[in-house]
């Protein structure tokens, strides 16, 4: 029996996998057991895998069923044909799923890499767990008696572990880092903010700084939501990007939010540092921290102190807090036990990191600044469709953006962080840059020009669409259909006059949806009485549609909110096979099916 020790390695696109295999890390440690935490793509898999005994494999599943973004090298390396059935005949491993039930391919990474592990021979100690975002309690609620049963494995195992004394679970772990306060040095201009000399395709390693060219307002100023058109500049970027396709950039937290943590860790803004690892197996430093650093730019651009906390914060807290009651109440937070208090706490009026620090006033008070980079995940980039073509709008990227604003039970409006410093941004006061990147989308247009497509996108979903249609107008493709839905034809009709232009040169069929319009009646202005909605229309034009479909092989698209709208098409187009196709309900299912596997249908959405 080989040595006791763990390999937690992971694939995280959000940042939820990457805080669930940290936690294993933790609960490792305090069973004294040695561990690694990688992401998959730092790992050497190639040469050091066949060598492992235990390893624990924690993924999300990122678009339509696609790996994250740092676990696609091992996983085209570890599907390679080549490979020998036996060549993990080794490893001890188990695999955990980060999911969200709410889009149709919950899991399908864990799903998969379980199902490949055992082909290759590795014998797995559990099975797959399959968290989901959408249960009342959260991902927690499979996580849990999962990782429990998972120790229990592991105990059984090694033996040799019977004997060693756990620390206790308010027993406070060394920090990950360690801060380093420099005198006398000065800052250094942020390398992502320079313009790149040398050849190279710009990458979150090395993101692009992309000057702001506008950031003008689409909706009425009377519309509830806040919807920007935002243009950037990339000349000399090496940026090339096709209809699909994604833009990437990284946020940045608030003056205000980085003044109030720095005053409630009596942090000084402008004191400089480096970072230094206390174990060599934490891997690489944050790639967005310069080094040196300031207290500012970490907190500005690097800790994610307005999201909401996930259970692992609240941990983490509760061993700093000597006062009682706070204690207590955090340690209830941190409980199996305490998960619904903590959803009614903190998830369901999302409450941020920021505003439980202030909650928990003598507690945060005792925070060590080592501490910060275990307490705070890191700001993930946010991704935005490419609203427009390098065809017609050369040199220029364009993005629609909602602006996002809610209320709930909290004092304080809520905010999404990226649209909000978007909106923020002003190039009438000078040039202001934003580091981004571009990456492939889920979406693949047809090639062959005499191939349709029918593309339904209500609200900022439209946004992949115009880029779509930009590029095969330019390309002379004529065969474009749009159905595109929002609330009023006077306040959110987004790229309005763009469709009248391409509809009056004969590229483009439009049908719309208002599911809020007002009807004009003598004296008097009164909502219509049923909301409509881009399925109704799918389901009036059903003739249309199976002729495209069934006789012309046309592509059938969806984006947009992935809530209730995907699902609704879809039934709608369904009904449309047996209307039209006289087939049966299921006959109608298979149909649809058969089209998401070759792709006919294809679908980018967000919950």
């Amino acid at each position: 029996m080989s040595e006791p020790g763990v390999l937690v390695l992971y694939g995280s696109q959000t940042g939820s996998a990457q805080d669930t295999a940290h936690r294993i890390g933790r609960q490792a440690r305090k069973r004294r057991l040695p561990v690694r935490v990688f992401p998959l793509d730092d790992y050497n898999v190639v040469s050091d895998l066949i060598s492992e005994s235990l390893v624990v494999f924690v993924c999300s599943t990122a678009g339509q069923g696609d790996p994250p973004d740092n676990m696609k090298i091992f996983w085209r390396f570890v599907f390679r044909k080549s490979l020998p059935a036996s060549s993990l005949s080794r490893l001890d491993c188990a695999v955990l799923g980060l999911g969200d039930s709410s889009y149709p391919k919950f899991n399908f990474v864990a799903k998969k890499l379980h199902k490949r592990l055992v082909q290759l021979g590795a014998r797995m100690l559990l099975p797959v767990g399959l968290s989901d975002d959408q249960h009342d309690l959260g991902s927690d609620a499979v996580i849990d008696p999962w990782l429990a049963s998972f120790w229990q494995k592991v105990s059984a195992l090694y033996p040799s572990l019977a004997g060693v004394i756990p620390m206790r679970e308010d027993e406070l772990l060394p920090p990950t880092y360690t801060f380093h306060f420099l005198d006398d040095v000065e800052e250094k201009t942020d390398d992502r903010l320079r313009i790149p000399t040398e050849s190279t395709l710009p990458s979150q390693a090395r993101p692009f700084p992309a000057r702001l060219v506008s950031n003008r307002r689409v909706t009425d100023a009377s519309h509830f939501q806040d919807v920007r058109l935002v243009e950037f500049d990339i000349t000399a970027s090496n940026i090339e990007f096709a209809a699909g396709d994604v833009v990437v950039m990284p946020p940045c937290n608030s003056p205000e939010d980085v003044q109030q943590l720095c005053q409630l860790l009596r942090l000084d803004p402008a004191a400089m540092f480096t970072l230094k690892a206390t174990d060599c197996s934490v891997g690489r430093f944050p790639a967005t921290l310069p080094q040196p650093c300031t207290i500012r730019h970490l907190v500005e651009r690097h800790l994610d102190i307005a999201a909401v906390p996930r259970r692992s914060f609240f941990e983490l807290l509760s061993t700093f807090a000597s006062n009682e009651t706070e204690k207590q109440k955090l340690l209830e937070f941190s409980s199996a036990g305490g998960q619904d208090e903590l959803h009614s706490y903190c998830n369901r009026p999302r409450r941020t990191a920021l505003e439980v620090l202030a909650d928990f006033p003598h507690t945060t008070a005792e925070i060590k600044v080592h501490y910060l980079l275990d307490l705070f995940p890191t700001i993930q980039p946010r991704s935005f469709s490419i609203a427009s073509s390098l065809q017609v709008h050369p040199h220029r990227l364009q993005i629609l953006v909602a602006v996002v604003r809610y209320k709930t039970k909290m004092y304080k409006l809520r905010r999404g962080l990226c649209s909000t410093w978007l909106a923020s941004l002003d190039p009438a006061q000078g040039d202001v840059f934003v580091p981004l990147w571009v990456k492939k989308g889920s979406l693949k247009f047809p090639k062959p020009k005499d191939t349709p497509v029918v593309m339904v996108g209500p609200g900022t979903g439209v946004a992949p669409f115009r880029s779509a249609l930009q590029e095969r107008m330019s390309e002379g493709k004529h065969a474009n259909v749009l159905f595109f839905g929002c609330r009023s034809e006077s306040k959110d009709f987004y790229f309005r006059s763009d469709w009248e232009d391409m509809m009056k040169t004969g590229h483009l069929t439009l049908f719309t949806a208002f599911s809020r319009e007002q009807v004009s009646q003598p004296l008097v202005c009164v909502f219509q009485e049923e909301k409509v909605y881009v399925q109704d229309r799918v389901r009036e034009n059903a003739a249309i549609l199976w002729d495209l479909i069934a006789n012309k092989h046309a592509c059938f698209y969806i984006a947009g909110n992935a809530k209730e709208m995907p699902t609704g098409v879809c039934d709608a187009l369904k009904e449309v096979f047996q209307q039209q196709g006289g087939v049966s309900s299921e006959e109608a299912s298979q149909m649809l099916e058969t089209m998401e596997r070759t792709g006919q249908i294809q679908r980018e959405t967000w919950s």
